[in-house]
């Protein structure tokens, strides 16, 4: 599924955040070999147009760590999106593009402490916002907040307050 607006031509790491969310719907929707559908973006989706625009070269090993970590670890990445997720009924409720983006970004939260979490927190936005028109970019927000919250409590070495102002 191509996003409507893709991410700036030259960043390597949103274009792998990009392709990582992409990698993830099609592992959903296919049941496939997360190292398959890697091997396969990376072979065949390097220098993929959207909309005229042609998008950065990925960054292999990001792509790679997104999609496999994200598919090695989904049913705890689940339970933590479950926990954060009001009023919509856990992720078995959401549209698959969202579950892909929430996956990756939940793995990059959880997994990469080096980050700032409002940095994760915005990139995933902003591709919710390639992807959606409505308010799916603020539902993502606000479940990555809590997440963010949980795996990150405030008075730790990342302050997350200030990805409240995004979306």
């Amino acid at each position: 599924m191509p996003a409507r607006h893709p991410p700036p031509p030259g960043d390597r790491r949103s274009a792998a955040r990009l392709r990582a969310v992409q990698a993830l719907y099609q592992i959903d929707l296919n049941a496939a070999a997360a190292d398959v559908v890697v091997d396969e973006f990376l072979t065949h989706r390097v220098a993929e147009e959207i909309d005229g625009t042609v998008l950065a070269a990925p960054s292999a090993r990001l792509l790679r760590q997104i999609v496999e970590g994200a598919t090695a670890e989904a049913q705890a990445i689940d339970a933590l999106i479950d926990g954060a997720v009001t009023r919509h009924g856990g992720v078995k409720r959401l549209e698959r593009v969202l579950v892909a983006i929430l996956r990756a970004a939940v793995f990059e939260l959880k997994s990469r402490p080096e980050l700032d979490a409002a940095v994760v927190i915005n990139e995933y936005v902003d591709l919710a916002h390639a992807y959606y028109a409505g308010a799916e970019p603020g539902l993502v927000n606000g479940i990555l907040d809590r997440v963010a919250r949980t795996l990150r409590p405030p008075g730790t070495e990342d302050p997350i307050g200030q990805a409240d102002d995004t979306g």
